[in-house]
């Protein structure tokens, strides 16, 4: 079994997973409650620690796997659909590495649960929601396009023309269902309202950010006072502190103060 076998051996199991995941992130087009509540039910799959593990040795092998095709096929392609094909494949390698990342430092290191609200909290503090916006949208747009584009080539018996197709509806529905799911994480189809302790998670960005900002600079660049003149930083107002404080690499509640 050579490496391009595995790598499509590997990737049914994810585009099962990858499948229920969309899925469950448009039931939230019924609210954020039928999002959990399918949530709730497919992690007693996907939770245990054998098909868990499985999925990530999947997810890195991938990655690998993936990126390796990318460089290794650079001089040969030839056409607009394998470029395609590598584009979506080399976006999705870069989406698992952030995401699955994020997922499992906010589950082990900020003891978050990983739900709904995690996967939105970035669009409702101001400016993240320029990131996260086309980061989702990219991903399942690109996980639709690699699929298609694998048709495409498996699919050699069909005329040209029919594969063409296979390719451009594929593409339309996973840019329908990207716009859905973004416009779902935003709010923007259903009221939703994001708990302090998620969007905590940005507040500390926020206050160096502001902190920053708020230092007189002098003509030449530097604070007003020296270099090393701290004394004009001012602690950033309450409206920007969250509900939680970052202390010793950890996060404790402060219930009194709320993220605005």
């Amino acid at each position: 079994m050579n490496v391009r076998t595995l790598h499509r051996t590997s990737a049914i199991l994810l585009v099962a997973f990858a499948g229920m995941h969309i899925a469950n992130h448009l039931a939230s087009l019924w609210g954020v409650p039928s999002h959990i509540a399918f949530m709730e039910a497919a992690r007693r799959v996907y939770r245990q620690f054998a098909i868990e593990t499985v999925l990530l040795l999947c997810v890195a092998f991938q990655v690998g796997s993936g990126l390796w095709f990318v460089i290794r096929g650079w001089k040969q392609r030839h056409g607009a659909l394998p470029w395609l094909q590598a584009a979506s494949g080399a976006y999705l390698a870069l989406f698992f590495l952030i995401h699955v990342g994020a997922v499992l430092y906010g589950r082990s290191m900020l003891h978050l649960d990983t739900n709904f609200y995690f996967a939105a909290a970035g669009f409702h503090v101001p400016p993240n929601q320029f990131f996260f916006a086309p980061y989702y949208f990219l991903a399942v747009f690109a996980l639709f396009t690699h699929l298609a584009c694998a048709a495409y080539w498996q699919l050699s018996a069909a005329s040209r023309k029919t594969r063409t197709i296979v390719v451009a509806v594929s593409m339309v529905i996973g840019s329908v269902a990207s716009l859905l799911i973004v416009l779902s994480l935003a709010g923007i189809l259903q009221p939703v309202e994001i708990p302090a302790k998620y969007k905590a998670t940005y507040a500390r960005q926020a206050a160096v950010q502001h902190a920053a900002a708020r230092v007189p600079v002098t003509a030449g660049g530097a604070p007003r006072g020296g270099a090393g003149d701290c004394s004009q930083m001012r602690e950033p107002p309450t409206a920007i502190r969250s509900g939680q404080d970052l202390i010793g690499g950890r996060w404790f509640n402060i219930p009194h103060l709320t993220v605005t």
